[in-house]
């Protein structure tokens, strides 16, 4: 007789059959957790920590010699990393380069792109965006005189929870100057079709550009073929980078003279950079968009961390990644949608709609769930008003946790555990 899905012996067996699994031990784990959060902040890689140690000991023992002399020279390193990272969005090596943080490269890309003239001053974006994109694209328009009300324009979600990629492209109107959305929306984990929401804005001459922190190194893009014209993405959360890690620009190549909005030296051709010229001269490619020095110690943990995901592989990483979700959105609808669990899933079924977390909604006391979760050592996030997001990783966790997980939930419900857990939000929750 075959098992249940809700059985110990299925997860078992999914586990046996995992290609994956051991890449687990490349990653430190906090002990005696089931960390369910990578879609925020991953775990360390120790090829991570390897790289920051190496890199210590050439400040070390080279001191200023490193920007020439360190394997690789820190003065390619944010260039070498764009190649290590390109083939993970489907991009050329030159049009990837790891710079700055993901809301500064919002403000260089998209500031570059906004040229509004005569009718065309409006962007369109989606509330449910995260917000530092729309404060971002709001700073804009505030530069160029606009107006919040008039110029952007939010595409909110439907009765579902998710937004309709039709609503979308009807806003692509002739009073348009540019298009900028996130490929995985962070709460609800839809995925964009962003193929043709590209497409679609090139047909009309709209630039568009794509907040890609939610997907990248989680789901494979093909950005130069679907010709999409910019996009940015962090490095700490599928990643795994480390706090703070230091974000991804990605630039067309046929925007390759574009002479970008926030001009530094870092940008500068790289052959010619301690020329030291007053006028500046931008490097031709994403690496032209750089604007002050990389900090080396953090792209190091990066540089690291990239080896580990390269080595998994991105396509094999996104077919355990949909094995993982699916089967966390089975087991909520077997056991957390009846009384008096209440849970819904509020994350895409469909396969192609779908990033690398699942959200559930619960109407009432989803946040002192999810404290009730942490207590017990599940490490998860809420997202206001009700959603606790779940993203398990497939690079470091298992089908036999994501089912302890569930079972988790309902013997905190069963037992009314989370009664016990104060109201009110910590700081970071």
């Amino acid at each position: 007789m075959n098992a249940s899905p809700t059985d110990i012996s299925y997860a078992a067996r999914l586990d046996a059959q995992d290609p994956l699994a051991p890449m687990r031990s490349r990653f430190s784990l906090p002990p005696e957790t089931v960390y369910l959060l990578g879609n925020s902040l991953g775990p360390m890689p120790l090829g991570a920590e390897a790289s920051v140690v190496r890199i210590l000991e050439e400040w070390r023992t080279m001191g200023i010699g490193g920007w020439l002399d360190g394997a690789p020279p820190w003065f390619w390193l944010a260039e070498r990393l764009g190649e290590a990272m390109a083939p993970l969005v489907g991009a050329d090596a030159d049009e990837v380069v790891c710079t700055g943080t993901t809301t500064f490269d919002i403000h260089a890309l998209v500031g570059s792109f906004y040229h509004p003239q005569g009718r065309r001053r409006k962007i369109v974006a989606s509330s449910a965006d995260f917000p530092t994109d729309i404060y971002a694209l709001g700073s804009w328009i505030d530069l160029h005189g606009g107006s919040h009300e008039r110029d952007l324009v939010l595409i909110g979600p439907g009765e579902d929870g998710f937004v309709d990629e039709d609503e979308i492209i009807d806003a692509m109107t002739d009073e348009v100057a540019l298009v900028h959305l996130p490929s995985v929306f962070y709460q609800s984990a839809q995925l964009l079709d962003m193929e043709r929401l590209a497409a679609e804005a090139g047909k009309r001459g709209i630039p568009i550009g794509f907040d890609c922190s939610h997907s990248a190194g989680v789901v494979p893009h093909r950005l130069s073929e679907w010709g999409v014209d910019f996009a940015m993405w962090c490095g700490y959360k599928y990643l795994c980078g480390g706090p703070g890690a230091p974000a991804f620009l990605y630039l067309n190549r046929r925007h390759f003279d574009r002479v970008p909005a926030l001009k530094g030296w870092f940008g500068f051709v790289k052959e010619r950079q301690f020329d030291l010229l007053p006028e500046f001269e931008h490097q031709r490619g994403a690496g032209g968009w750089q604007v002050s020095s990389p900090g080396i110690l953090g792209a190091a943990a990066l540089a690291g961390a990239l080896e580990t995901v390269g080595e998994a592989g991105i396509d094999k990483i996104r077919e355990k990644s949909l094995r993982l979700t699916s089967y966390l959105i089975d087991l909520a609808d077997r056991l957390l949608a009846s009384e008096p669990y209440r849970f819904r899933v509020a994350t895409p079924r469909e396969d192609a709609r779908r990033g690398g977390h699942v959200a559930l909604s619960r109407g009432a006391d989803a946040l002192r769930i999810k404290e009730a979760l942490v207590g017990r050592g599940v490490i998860v996030d809420f997202r206001p008003p009700d959603v606790i997001r779940l993203s398990p990783s497939p690079l470091y966790t298992s089908f036999s946790e994501v089912r302890a997980v569930v079972r988790h939930i309902m013997e905190i419900v069963d037992t009314k555990e989370y009664e016990r857990i104060p109201g009110g939000r910590r700081p970071i929750s």
